[in-house]
């Protein structure tokens, strides 16, 4: 029976946990927002992991790329914090990235939804065909 669940997927798992804390506890500055961290991805070799974040209440694209800004140069410290919680040989470097699946997926959904009000507003009675006449 093969794995279905992998080391990287098990580290990644983990230092998703671990590092919400971390960042929520440790990290002080006042220009990164609420930050939830929607995945982790560590590369085969556990040299590099990509944390993919989003951040609460922050819909502008200069207040997002500031944060990632101080997420990424605090990526040193928050590494060395991540050594004593893990017990691993070596930790991953951190890169931190934003996710744009959520605001692309409120933004999908509402298109949705506008789409069933128009089609909920049009009458019964019209066809497609009725339509292009």
């Amino acid at each position: 029976m093969a794995k279905e669940y992998s080391r990287t997927q098990r580290i990644g798992d983990q230092m998703q946990r671990e590092l919400a804390q971390l960042i929520r506890r440790e990290v002080k500055d006042p220009r990164v927002g609420l930050v939830t961290i929607t995945a982790v991805e560590v590369s085969r070799d556990v040299g590099h992991a990509k944390i993919f974040i989003t951040v609460m209440g922050q819909d502008n694209a200069e207040d997002i790329a500031q944060s990632i800004k101080v997420l990424n140069s605090a990526a040193g410290f928050l590494r060395m914090q991540l050594a004593r919680e893990m017990k691993l040989r070596s930790v991953p470097q951190l890169h931190f990235h934003y996710d744009e699946s959520v605001v692309r997926g409120a933004h999908l959904s509402a298109l949705i939804e506008r789409a069933v009000a128009e089609d909920s507003q049009r009458p019964e009675s019209a066809t497609p065909e009725d339509a292009k006449e």
